[in-house]
């Protein structure tokens, strides 16, 4: 499948959902992804990448901003607090902000840095204990917190677990959002990405659809 081929899928998925052209945005993960499959997707006009990891994003990035200008890229994998500052300055968005140690690092680099990137808090829809994020009853009030300090929270992001229905964890996560007042949902990837829109997506994060077969994992 072609990065045309997922741009006209999300289109018709707008237009399914009565949604207006153009309000969800594709962020293509490129992610443990071999430098020539990157720069063909950059040729081919896109500039919207997530990347797992800050040192990844560190080696790769810099030179192809240097070739192609402007390119937003989103950090959707954890954060480590130590990482928090070159993560600041490498990325546009963090999908991931998931506890207070790293909600109160980030506001603490924002008064030295004098800006932020739009920040998702991870909310952990399926409970599940191996995987980060906020649990959905803890989600008000650590979105209360975030806002106590002064960050700029765009909204939530959530990864269902592999075995359950994405759907059900979409419609949760749309639900915490709503109820919070916050209009980004960072949900969605190849395999579901259609019902995610359908339930309201802003973000959707698309890879292996773009990329092809990849090591690390599915997105």
């Amino acid at each position: 499948m072609s990065l045309t081929d997922i741009i006209a899928q999300i289109a018709k998925a707008e237009a399914k959902a009565d949604r207006p052209a153009g309000s969800v945005q594709l962020i293509a993960v490129s992610k443990v992804q071999p430098a020539e499959r990157v720069d063909a997707v950059l040729k081919e006009g896109h500039r919207l990448f997530g990347e797992n990891r800050v040192q990844e994003a560190a080696d790769k990035w810099p030179a192809f901003r240097e070739t192609y200008g402007s390119v937003d890229v989103h950090l959707i994998g954890p954060l480590q607090t130590n990482k928090t500052r070159q993560a600041m300055e490498l990325f546009q968005a963090i999908h991931s902000v998931d506890r207070p140690k790293l909600a109160n690092t980030l506001a603490r680099l924002v008064q030295d840095l004098g800006h932020c990137p739009e920040l998702f808090i991870q909310v952990n829809t399926g409970e599940e204990q191996q995987k980060a994020g906020v649990l959905p009853n803890e989600t008000d009030g650590f979105v209360a917190f975030c806002r106590s300090l002064d960050l700029p929270i765009a909204g939530l992001m959530c990864i269902p677990p592999v075995d359950e229905e994405p759907s059900l964890h979409f419609a949760l996560l749309k639900k915490l959002a709503d109820r919070n007042g916050v209009t980004g949902l960072s949900m969605g990837m190849s395999g579901d990405f259609e019902s995610a829109i359908a339930l309201g997506a802003t973000h959707v994060r698309v890879g292996s659809a773009i990329f092809g077969a990849r090591t690390g994992g599915t997105a």
